[in-house]
């Protein structure tokens, strides 16, 4: 196998470093084809997903726009040449994608190819995702443009640490499923319990009334205002149980609210003390909302998987016109000069990327044995 330059090496290094800094399945995805597609200097690149049904479960692109993807239409099948990919779990490097005896054509708004190169990710002997990209750029047109068996290495390195950074990201994903299930069913339990007291209640106190309202009928009257005020309780629990219920959504139930639940649901999850405070913010651009909420998310989960803490704080506070956020723990805590080291571990390159990516900053206080505080300021609309 052939090596790469050293300017090559730079850039897989930066593309798989890309790669590592995110927990999201999505942002995950979206990072690969990114990567891939600037790394190898290609028009386009996809990588799909597959499903159990012939098709794909996720499919993203880079170098095609959202109107042309919408126009595009439903996502692909496995078939052609992407099922010969996902069936062989081989490497594809075709001179003329549209002069291959497996193609088989695409939807009147795709965009046209020609030179071709795809390869399955694969974790172990499962596939896992098909990464492919399309129209090798280059300087002289004129002498042809094709991927060479360079770019097939390239690729085929950076398949490899995506299958890592993909079943990582899963993985997390699962696991943060997992604990929100739990914590939900507990809830169920929590709600059965309590409302079936209450309509047990209920029910004698209604009983009580019915026998009392022919020979003592003000006491049947206190009986009924009894039962008013079990079935207005009853309303309640089930009211307080459905909102912790519910899934908190950032678009519809704003950056505050959806802080508040998802940290009520680890407070109750973990033995440490997890807290939420809020002091005078107004509502912040879209963008600036979700860096914010994946901050703190991340933020939560070192505290609590990493730091050994028994009381997490969290705050949200206004300032000038934008907000900062502050998620403080009383954990082991680090020494801020080896962040370098500990950054990748931490989740901390991710973290500055969400708040550099909206004009915020991040800002970390250590220090051995004092705790940890993650600070992100956000300038606002």
């Amino acid at each position: 196998m052939s090596h790469p330059p050293s300017s090559g090496l730079a850039a897989v290094s930066s593309a798989l470093l890309a790669m590592s800094r995110h927990l999201e399945v999505r942002d995950v995805l979206k990072t690969i084809v990114a990567s891939a597609r600037e790394l190898l200097d290609a028009e386009y690149a996809a990588l799909g997903v597959p499903d159990d049904h012939g098709g794909f479960a996720q499919f993203v692109v880079s170098g095609v726009s959202e109107a042309q993807w919408k126009a595009i239409g439903p996502l692909p099948r496995q078939h052609g040449i992407l099922a010969a990919m996902l069936r062989d779990a081989r490497t594809e490097r075709l001179a003329d994608v549209r002069e291959d005896p497996r193609f088989e054509g695409w939807p009147e708004a795709h965009p046209d190819m020609s030179d071709f190169l795809g390869l399955p990710i694969k974790d172990g002997d499962e596939t896992i995702g098909a990464l492919f990209l399309a129209n090798k750029r280059c300087s002289r047109p004129e002498s042809g443009c094709a991927f060479t068996q360079e770019d097939e290495e390239l690729l085929s390195i950076l398949a490899q640490h995506a299958a890592i950074a993909l079943t990582n990201a899963r993985l997390y994903e699962r696991s943060r499923e997992l604990t929100i299930a739990e914590e939900r069913s507990r809830l169920a339990h929590e709600l059965h319990d309590a409302v079936s007291q209450k309509l047990f209640s209920l029910r004698l106190t209604a009983q009580a009334a019915a026998a009392l309202v022919d020979r003592d009928p003000d006491r049947a009257k206190g009986e009924l205002q009894q039962v008013a005020a079990l079935a207005a309780e009853a309303a309640d629990e089930l009211r307080a149980a459905v909102v912790e219920l519910r899934p908190a959504a950032l678009d519809e139930d704003g950056l505050i609210n959806t802080l508040r639940t998802h940290i009520q649901v680890l407070d109750r999850a973990h033995s440490a003390k997890v807290t939420f405070d809020t002091c005078g913010t107004k509502a912040l651009p879209a963008a600036q909302e979700e860096a914010v909420l994946r901050v703190a998310q991340e933020a939560l989960h070192n505290a609590l998987r990493h730091s050994g803490a028994d009381r997490v704080d969290v705050v949200l506070a206004r300032r000038g016109h934008g907000a900062v956020l502050s998620v403080t723990d009383n954990g082991s805590g680090f020494e801020p000069r080896t962040v370098r080291r500990a950054g990748r571990h931490l989740g901390l390159v991710s973290m500055r990327d969400r708040a550099g990516g909206v004009g915020g900053s991040l800002t970390v206080h250590s220090a051995p044995g004092k705790g940890t505080t993650i600070e992100m300021e956000v300038p606002g609309g």
